[in-house]
């Protein structure tokens, strides 16, 4: 007789192979596998057909079937449980494995890597091996950080139902990034003043502080790529610029944006205008360079502008540690020669990163109070630039991570901007689906009431209600995690933050907003400036805004952010359509979709 092997090849059946396996499978419990045991188990075994006939094969899984039987038959409980849960693990491992193998076959015949990609992002650029081995273990990292925040949350509130998150998050809550590395904060933009002080040293580095402009230039990516391994998402140094120019104003003089053409080589013809070109050019080719430790993707890297009243409000006071303070003519003609510069160099090649904000004072009529920033801006924006300009009344108000606000004073929302804080960021965020929120409270609220007009179900105090028990798990949801990032710190994990390049209390938990245009159409609004409109989004927003005020602690502070519609958009639609499927309702389910996307 021969034995099926699990790849489908034959050997020849061998006795001392079953005893080998009974063997282990006793010394497991601590016992002792006799002769007359032995002979007990096998006396269960049967290999014959329906007729008694001995068969011509058994498939490995069969053999092992019979031999659980065969120790429970004899009584030997305590080692069938411990075979059976040995057989429980290598099959879980087989099935880890093969999952590992289809995910290999599906990521190389892909046609890219949004194809190829668990979570797609737009800072990979290849589709090779260390994508591949980047991705590969996205999946378990899923798993693990949301049985983690499980944990964390039942510690905080033991008489959670984890289930509960379970249904939020496949419904109407996206948690971002949750497949990236484990025990992650979300995004941050720091403050490089530690750097000026001890170079890389308290990120695990060996480089010393910078001297001069060169060394600046060089270690400073060396930086972008230590913070980025700390963090899922974004790393902002808004400071960059300003940095810079205290180290050309160290070589140079502080008049060198005055003598751009004066040439500073005795070799070759090198202006102090073409050196700092080539400055631009290491700094932004190399923060656009695959990283092995972040799996062959970019370091997503972000670039502050200031108009001069924002300029003097941020860093009006901020002194180097030679004592000497920023200098706003100098800086200003570095970060335009520097912006002016991006949008050539994007003629050449595509530079996905840094994404670039403008930062700019406006008054209570919305009119730039620096006009001369104003003009620049526009010829910018003429010859075809590319960046965020974030409009504000107060210096108090900040921007970072490419597109959420962040107010010092005030928990308001912004839409889609680009990085201007220090020093802050989002430890975390968690979407709601708007869209799907809405299609379920009218759904309740119909049912409940027999009223069917669309605004009635928006401005009835039960859609408040409704919001707020929804708000009340987010923010659950957002403290244990928040808890979990503590622990961390506290245990020297995240070395920027004992550094001192960043805060985590001064960081913010975000509740993202997906779906708002989406649940207007729905209610038959138009998304248009009308009343309508106007009543419905500051009927959604003022709820959040408000709960954000009430759930402020020193360690928890909250804002609000517009998600754009690539990633946490779709995917909470996608889940959507697959539950309507579910439940046979097609057409429900397209809906849905259509007012999702």
């Amino acid at each position: 007789m021969k034995v099926i092997k699990r790849n489908g090849l034959e050997e020849p059946f061998e006795w001392e192979k079953v005893r080998n396996v009974l063997d282990r499978a006793f010394k497991s419990v601590g016992e002792t596998l006799t002769e007359d045991t032995y002979i007990d188990i096998i006396d269960e075994l049967y290999f014959g057909d329906e007729n008694g006939i001995l068969r011509d094969t058994i498939s490995v899984e069969e053999l092992q079937d019979q031999l659980e039987q065969a120790l429970f038959e004899c009584g030997y409980f305590e080692v069938a449980k411990s075979f059976i849960l040995y057989r429980d693990k290598h099959k879980q491992l087989r099935k880890q494995a093969q999952d590992n193998i289809n995910f290999i076959n599906k990521f190389v015949g892909s046609y890219n890597t949004a194809d190829a990609t668990i979570d797609d992002n737009s800072n990979v650029g290849t589709k090779g091996i260390g994508v591949l081995n980047a991705e590969i273990h996205k999946e378990a990292n899923k798993n693990t950080n949301m049985e983690l925040w499980k944990q964390w949350l039942n510690k905080r509130y033991p008489d959670f139902n984890t289930k509960q998150m379970d249904e939020d998050f496949n419904t109407i809550l996206y948690a971002h990034d949750s497949s990236s590395q484990v025990m992650m904060p979300y995004c941050m933009a720091v403050s490089m003043y530690p750097f000026l002080l001890n170079g890389l040293q308290d990120l695990g580095g060996k480089s010393a502080v910078p001297k001069n402009i060169d060394s600046f230039c060089g270690i400073y990516v060396n930086l972008v790529f230590a913070l980025a391994s700390e963090v899922k998402g974004a790393v902002a140094t808004p400071e960059f610029l300003m940095y810079m120019d205290y180290f050309c104003r160290k070589e140079w003089g502080d008049d060198y944006y005055e003598n751009e053409n004066k040439n500073i080589s005795l070799y070759k013809v090198k202006t102090i205008g073409k050196q700092i070109d080539q400055y631009f050019q290491q700094v932004t080719y190399s923060i656009n360079q695959v990283a092995g430790s972040r799996g062959c993707q970019s370091p997503f890297t972000n670039f502050s502008f200031f108009d001069e009243n924002f300029f003097y409000g941020m860093f009006g006071d901020f002194m180097f540690p030679d004592g000497s303070k920023p200098k706003w003519e100098s800086t200003n003609w570095l970060q335009r020669r520097y912006l002016h510069w991006l949008n050539q160099e994007r003629l050449k090649c595509i530079l996905t990163f840094p994404v670039c904000s403008y930062a700019c004072l406006v008054n209570e009529n919305g009119d730039f109070l620096d006009t001369d920033t104003y003009d620049f801006i526009c010829k910018e924006y003429s010859e075809g630039n590319s960046f965020f300009t974030y409009l504000s009344d107060s210096v108090d108000s900040l921007s970072s991570c490419c597109r959420l606000q962040n107010s010092v004073q005030n928990n308001t929302f912004s839409t889609t901007n680009g990085q201007m804080g220090v020093m802050t960021g989002s430890k975390n965020v968690i979407t709601l689906n708007i869209s799907r929120i809405i299609q379920d409270w009218s759904r309740e609220y119909k049912e409940l009431t027999g009223d069917y007009t669309d605004l009635h179900i928006l401005m009835s105090p039960g859609f408040e209600s409704y919001m707020i028990e929804i708000l009340d798990r987010v923010y659950k949801y957002h403290e244990a995690y928040n808890d979990m990032l503590h622990w961390a710190k506290d245990r020297g994990l995240f070395l920027a933050y004992n550094a001192g390049f960043i805060d985590l209390d001064k960081q913010y938990l975000t509740i993202g907003i997906n779906g708002l245009n989406q649940g207007a159409e729905f209610l038959g609004i138009k998304c248009q400036n009308n009343n309508d409109y106007k009543d419905y989004c500051n009927r959604v927003l003022s709820i959040i805004k408000e709960q954000n005020k009430l759930h402020k602690t020193k360690k928890t502070n909250y804002n609000c952010e517009q998600v754009p519609r690539l990633g946490g958009h779709y995917k909470p639609s996608l889940i959507d359509s697959k539950l309507l499927k579910n439940k046979d309702n097609e057409a429900q389910a397209s809906r849905l979709l259509y007012c999702a996307a």
